[in-house]
């Protein structure tokens, strides 16, 4: 019951929250219902990790032949979790942050959870995709109804954005349930369809497209700068922090396991998109003057290194997908919270008006520092096991142009060091200026929060293998379908020529 109850008490929590017109108190029920889903999501990784507790499954929509079926795995168990720590650290960190109709805020937030719960765990193909929506819909209200002066226009192009990414995606889903054996919808009636070669070339694109969207990658990507800085800071967190990997998980739980051979077939045409889309982002984002399009395009470019990891389509890549998955999402909601620290204190974003801010808040300074030193992956911290197994993966893919690939990763790596270093350097230190004058050192529930991420960067960069056990598993099984599948589909291609 575990997977179950980890989609139901966020969904309830929100629906509840709606009815709460008190702000304090809606927020403070929001974030006990944060810290339930937290503790559910670390019993089932501890004490209540057995077999019958971490899967459900019951009849749906039987007319359809779906099944309302959910499973945590250890391919979900690491975002799941990342997805329950992420509501605390941001309700937290946004304390002082007043909302208009909060109740409908915090309730949109909370429905938005429980879909993203519902996309990590779902193995039925019709209840992932409408999983997927329930997450992008709050989202929708929450960036139109409390964003940014340009909040219309840049809302509008992410509805158009995903509505035809989900579109296609569910064209392909009904495509493949139509060749399934029993014509289910569960995950292994879609991996025994056994599409043939040239029917999975055109369904891997209407997959992938709406994946490629929600990471989002080059040139997929233009909806995310506007949406991040016009959202609102509390709403950007979770989109950058969590949402995003969505689109990953979705490569890995269905692209991979269900059209491997496509999937392999397209990896030299989408690992170059990728890793050019990520050097082109860390090249925008160099030339950045505004903190939030800064952080944005850092995500690009961290997103894209991850999908070329994960095209890479060995053991070492897909694990370190997953590790950098969970590591992504932690260092860069650590980033949004200092930038939302910033902006609400001294009321701009701008780079260049900023400066010389650790001479008055050296506790932001210095947790920004090592949150900063975590983005880049350097070594004891979080994300240098994920992004070096990354790389790895990379040199030894099976490509002819691996090391030509391995170069653009390397070269993305050393580029995003470029602008995170400038970007401390201006902004914490040098001179101090009328309007950096003002500010103050952070509030007692900000110190909580960046404390919070900071023991996590040190502890998963000294000790990774709590990550390497969890996610072993699972891209092994991974890595075993794409051979196992791969081979069949090539001798099913031999007997037909």
């Amino acid at each position: 019951m575990v997977p179950v109850l980890l989609i139901l008490i966020p969904l309830l929590a929100g629906l509840v929250t709606f009815f709460i017109r008190d702000e304090k108190v809606a927020r403070l029920w929001s974030l006990l219902g944060s810290l339930a889903v937290l503790l559910v999501s670390v019993l089932g990784l501890t004490v209540l990790k057995q077999e019958k507790n971490l899967q459900f499954s019951t009849e749906w929509l039987s007319a359809l032949n779906s099944s309302f079926s959910v499973k945590l795995d250890s391919m979900s168990q690491l975002l799941c979790l990342l997805n329950a720590i992420a509501y605390p650290l941001v309700i937290l960190s946004t304390w002082q942050t007043s909302y208009k109709k909060a109740h409908h805020f915090f309730g949109l937030m909370l429905l938005a959870q429980a879909g993203m719960m519902g996309v990590f765990l779902a193995t039925d193909a019709l209840l992932f995709y409408f999983c997927w929506e329930l997450a992008l819909i709050p989202m929708y209200f929450l960036c139109s109804q409390w964003g940014g002066e340009k909040r219309i226009a840049v809302t509008f192009k992410f509805f158009v954005y995903t509505f035809l990414g989900s579109l296609l995606m569910l064209i392909g889903i009904l495509y493949v349930q139509a060749h399934t054996p029993d014509h289910s919808f569960s995950l292994d009636a879609f991996m025994n369809s056994r599409l043939p070669a040239a029917k999975q070339q055109w369904i891997f694109w209407l997959f992938f497209i709406a994946f490629a969207i929600k990471m989002p990658i080059f040139p997929f990507h233009t909806w995310q700068p506007d949406t991040y800085e016009q959202a609102p800071t509390a709403t950007t967190m979770i989109l950058s922090g969590v949402m995003v990997k969505m689109g990953l998980f979705g490569l890995l739980r269905w692209l991979f396991m269900v059209m491997p051979l496509a999937a392999f077939q397209w990896a030299d045409f989408i690992t170059p998109l990728s890793l050019v889309g990520a050097l082109y982002a860390a090249f925008i984002a160099i030339r950045q003057d505004d903190l939030k399009r800064l952080v944005a395009y850092s995500s690009i470019a961290h997103i894209g290194l991850m999908c070329a990891a994960a095209f890479a389509q060995n053991e070492t890549g897909f694990q370190g997908v997953m590790i950098q998955m969970f590591n992504h999402g932690i260092n860069i909601i650590g980033l949004w919270i200092v930038v939302e620290i910033t902006e609400r204190q001294l009321g701009t974003r701008k780079i260049s008006e900023l400066g010389g801010i650790a001479q008055k808040a050296p506790a932001l300074a210095t947790f920004l520092v090592i949150i900063a030193f975590a983005n880049i992956a350097l070594p004891l911290t979080n994300a240098f096991p994920g992004e070096f197994l990354m790389f790895n993966g990379i040199f030894s893919s099976v490509t002819v142009y691996n090391i030509w690939f391995t170069v653009l990763a390397g070269l993305g790596i050393i580029f995003g060091a470029v602008y995170t270093l400038n970007m401390i350097r201006k902004v914490f230190y040098g001179e101090m200026n009328a309007v950096t004058a003002t500010v103050k050192d952070i509030a007692w529930n900000e110190r909580i929060v960046l404390g919070l991420i900071v023991l996590l960067i040190f502890v998963l960069g000294v000790y990774p293998r709590i990550l390497l056990q969890e996610t072993a598993q699972a891209a092994g099984l991974i890595n075993e379908n794409l051979i196992l599948y791969g081979s069949y589909c090539w001798n099913k291609r031999s007997d037909n020529i």
